[in-house]
């Protein structure tokens, strides 16, 4: 991509995604994820109605007039975006790819997560660890990330959630919220989502187009894996054959929903011909009535 492409694209999703964040979801951000506590920031005179509980006796005691202390929220948070770059993210059969619709989410929590004047980091993922960006704060440190996120090209395509994982315990070590954007089609990564949940604030988003859900009646298809590399024959005409790929679906969703639970986890579904707005607004309501 030519760099005056390149920065066009960045800026309309800067426009976009900025815009969402400040007037939809900076507000639920903030009261979803508080900061570490409470952190002391002065004194002052007793009024009335004040906590007798916050009352500073040495100050009360050394000008013989009562005074509280003025705590303030610590504030800043570290979020971390565990990003799925692997070859099943290069589908999409509607309005974009899911990889388009992962670049425009991750937009939106970056500029939410810096409103609040938290710092964001991103890990690029397959079945190895393809780029990691440290978590910093302001806008070009986005910017940066929005153009890794269009333009980054993973050198494999496979994928390994469990790795990733591991990767982000080793080197992430104060506690922070970490969002795993994947599809989620890989296996064999509660070990290491139950270590994640246990260390880190953990959302689980999944990513998913509705041609994954149900097979077409469309006849013979010659398919590919995008991740193994091989082709298949499908006959979507064959009622068995499409019941058996719903069948599927179904049962791995089931799977993964006993999976989260499991490990303390909180899902985000998104489908990629559909709006992600509702579903992050439900996440944050849902995190906000738990409370």
């Amino acid at each position: 991509m030519e760099a005056t492409e390149l920065i066009k694209k960045v800026r309309k999703i800067e426009i976009r995604t900025r815009g969402l964040s400040k007037q939809i979801f900076s507000g639920e951000y903030h009261s979803t994820f508080k900061g570490r506590g409470m952190a002391f920031s002065e004194v002052r005179e007793y009024q009335f109605g004040d906590d007798i509980r916050a009352i500073d006796w040495n100050v009360t005691a050394r000008f013989n007039h009562p005074f509280i202390k003025i705590f303030e929220e610590e504030r800043e948070l570290t979020v971390i975006l565990l990003v799925d770059v692997s070859s099943s993210e290069n589908f999409g059969t509607k309005l974009q790819f899911k990889k388009d619709l992962i670049t425009e989410l991750c937009a939106v929590l970056a500029f939410s997560a810096i409103q609040n004047n938290d710092k964001i980091g991103v890990i690029f993922f397959s079945d190895h660890i393809e780029k990691f960006i440290p978590p910093k704060k302001g806008r070009t440190h986005i910017l940066r990330i929005i153009r890794e996120l269009i333009e980054f090209k993973p050198i494999h395509i496979k994928t390994d959630i469990s790795q990733a994982l591991r990767y982000l315990i080793n080197v992430i070590k104060k506690r922070s919220i970490v969002f795993v954007i994947s599809d989620f089609i890989d296996n064999g990564f509660e070990d290491a989502l139950k270590i994640s949940s246990k260390k880190h604030d953990t959302v689980a988003v999944q990513i998913y187009d509705y041609r994954e859900t149900e097979l077409p009646d469309i006849g013979l298809v010659y398919a590919q894996d995008a991740e193994s590399g091989q082709y298949k024959w499908l006959d979507t005409s064959s009622r068995e054959v499409r019941n058996n790929f719903s069948k599927w679906w179904n049962e791995k969703q089931s799977g993964l929903k006993e999976l989260f639970a499991r490990s303390k986890v909180d899902v985000v579904k998104i489908r990629g011909d559909e709006s992600y707005i509702q579903p992050l607004m439900n996440f944050f309501k849902m995190r906000e009535r738990r409370k």
